[in-house]
């Protein structure tokens, strides 16, 4: 039986990044999970939906609402593959998501571009709960080797 690990689930949301990027959507997917269990997953569909606000995240956040009947998250971990936006953050801070893991940086439209201290001044995953726990890195080259391949290929 393959290990359920922060690495096992971030490859599944490298498996719903790699649908967004055969669907010529930014290539960003995400996995909700609760008890090593995953309960939603999604990967971007601006391009699809015509709707900037059609994140990956944001649509595995609705979707794992849907799936348990209650507005928020404190005991799921998201797994997403790239560092969330802003819009992203707030989303998962209303939500009260537990724990972030992403793989890649974003320094262009990721978080940590927009606030003073990536931190959070002392506050550990700053701009998400003030309870939520974050790790960075899960996968990064994967992830960021995805990004970087549909980028070039729309150069």
């Amino acid at each position: 039986m393959e290990l359920l690990n922060d690495e096992y689930f971030m490859r599944q949301a490298l498996r719903e990044a790699e649908i967004a990027f055969e669907k010529d959507e930014v290539p960003v997917g995400a996995v909700v999970v609760i008890n090593n269990k995953i309960i939603a997953r999604a990967h971007n569909q601006v391009e699809l939906l015509n709707d900037s606000t059609a994140h990956a995240e944001i649509l595995a956040l609705t979707s794992a609402y849907q799936a348990l009947g209650a507005k928020y998250l404190p005991e799921a971990t998201l797994y997403v593959t790239l560092e969330p936006c802003l819009m992203c953050c707030g989303a998962i801070y209303w939500g009260k998501v537990g724990r972030i893991v992403y793989g890649a940086s974003d320094e262009k439209n990721g978080y940590r571009k927009f606030i003073s201290s990536p931190e959070g001044g002392g506050r550990k995953g700053a701009p998400f709960h003030p309870k939520a726990e974050l790790v960075k890195g899960i996968l990064e080259n994967e992830c960021a080797f995805l990004m970087r391949s549909f980028f070039k290929n729309k150069r």
